[in-house]
């Protein structure tokens, strides 16, 4: 088909005729920049595309659609890429990467966004010319002007046929099949599985949290926010936190209700004791939060990042106490115990792709396994260093059997000496139902307009 495309295309623009420059808008340009590190170089959208608006000078209008671009077009691009391929007679993972990238920003614009059809062709196109060449921009116009002559309906029409329930969805909301059965395995119901894939990908508004000492929950809704409904550290915000006062003086910070949460609960149930340790604490939400809270109870707090760059984001947020940069595997080197650790561990972060939408295609099973290992051993490190009835938290931005309910299950195998905290009495009373499995707080996004958080929290007995 794709020399037929071609061949359709060269009517609009015969031999020997002479191209002009190609002019790309700014957003879109910005955009593809963007999409093109993340999928191509393993960037991370959430710090390149803040860096990238921010040392642009597109008005604000102009950002908000770069910013929806970029996001939204990781989030669908696996339907995106199913469409697309419905325009090719080649395999679509055998066509050019940045081809690629520019066709999933183009479909982004024809079915998810405002974008009249004929703009969101000829803008793409253009911003083609510039990226790849003419030869390929003429293919590139070929194939939106073919998805183009039909609608999502259409095509959400035919996918819907698709008899496979697990194949159906994982195109329908562009979610990887092993993600899908990683929520149904918790779950168990493929309708309450769908509802956590549209939620994940629907953009979150942004989450300010206060800092005890430095602003309160009442100066988050004076500025205009609304309360959340059960931090009471949190508020959401519908702007640009990054122009906030309290932001930029450090007074409040930017972090999802569920890990607030975790702070939270951590820090109640660990009150009676005289040290905390935020075992692997960048880029640092969690350790802002606690650090605040212990300096408020005069609890003497610390706080460890294996890397040194995360380490000093920590260190701009924390109030008081050490920051050390140690493997935490190696935690004991420091010599030290401590009465209370939390270990908010590295994880597949299954739980927050409607934040970091591109983790749903650079997780594999193969990195779950290696990640389980590092989870077992930080958490045998930290035991190991915890004060006789101390209290360890297990966090994780993660779902996933394999990081939640199955490690603390090994965790107490292997150390008897521990034993779970029922979080129940430490909750709002809303998430007592709903936010408790086995005694962990396991929050889901579409339950609970939170990233999928699991808190297990332990006490070593005297």
């Amino acid at each position: 088909m794709e020399h037929v495309l071609l061949q359709e295309n060269s009517l609009s623009n015969p031999p020997g005729k002479k191209f002009s420059a190609p002019r790309p808008d700014a957003p879109r340009l910005l955009a593809y920049d963007v999409l093109h590190e993340v999928n191509r170089n393993g960037g991370y959208s959430n710090l390149l595309l803040p860096k990238a608006l921010a040392q642009s000078s597109l008005e604000d209008r102009d950002k908000g659609f770069a910013t929806e671009l970029v996001y939204g077009t990781l989030r669908m691009q696996g339907r995106h890429d199913w469409i697309l391929s419905q325009a090719s007679d080649r395999p679509w993972n055998e066509v050019d990467p940045a081809l690629v990238d520019v066709a999933r920003l183009g479909a982004h614009q024809l079915f998810e966004m405002r974008v009249p059809t004929h703009a969101a062709v000829s803008a793409t196109v253009e911003l083609g010319r510039k990226v790849l060449g003419e030869s390929k921009a003429s293919f590139l116009n070929a194939i939106l002007r073919k998805i183009s002559q039909k609608s999502l309906d259409d095509y959400v029409s035919q996918i819907s046929s698709i008899k496979d329930g697990f194949e159906r969805l994982e195109i329908l909301h562009s979610h990887p099949q092993w993600i899908i059965t990683a929520y149904m395995d918790q779950l168990g119901n493929l309708e309450e599985v769908e509802q956590l894939l549209i939620a994940n990908n629907i953009a979150p508004r942004p989450t300010l949290v206060s800092w005890p000492g430095l602003s309160s929950q009442q100066d988050l809704l004076d500025i205009g926010a609304t309360a959340t409904h059960f931090s009471p550290y949190g508020a959401v915000f519908d702007g640009s936190p990054a122009s906030l006062d309290l932001i930029i003086s450090r007074k409040a910070g930017v972090q999802d209700e569920g890990s607030q949460l975790v702070a939270d609960v951590f820090s109640k149930i660990s009150q009676d004791q005289q040290s905390w340790l935020d075992l692997c604490a960048g880029p640092g939400g969690k350790a802002a939060l606690l650090s605040a809270l212990a300096k408020r109870d005069s609890i003497d707090f610390a706080a460890n990042e294996i890397s040194e760059v995360r380490a000093k984001l920590v260190s701009q947020v924390v109030q008081g106490g050490a920051v050390t940069t140690v493997d935490a595997r190696e935690i004991d080197s420091l010599g030290k115990t401590f009465g209370a650790i939390l270990a908010d561990v590295p994880c597949t972060g299954l739980g927050a792709l409607r934040r970091r939408p591109e983790v749903r295609w650079r997780r594999t099973v193969a990195d779950l396994k290696a990640l389980v290992i590092l989870q077992s051993e930080i958490i045998d490190a930290a035991v190991k260093v915890l004060a006789p009835g101390g209290i360890f938290g297990y966090a994780t931005c993660s779902p996933h059997l394999s990081e939640t309910r199955i490690a603390v299950s090994e965790t107490l195998r292997r150390h008897p000496d521990l034993e779970v905290v029922d979080v129940s009495p430490y909750l709002h009373q809303d998430l007592r139902s709903t936010g408790v499995d086995r005694g962990s707080m396991t929050l889901w996004t579409h339950r609970h307009g939170t990233d999928a958080m699991f808190l297990s929290v332990m006490r070593k007995k005297k």
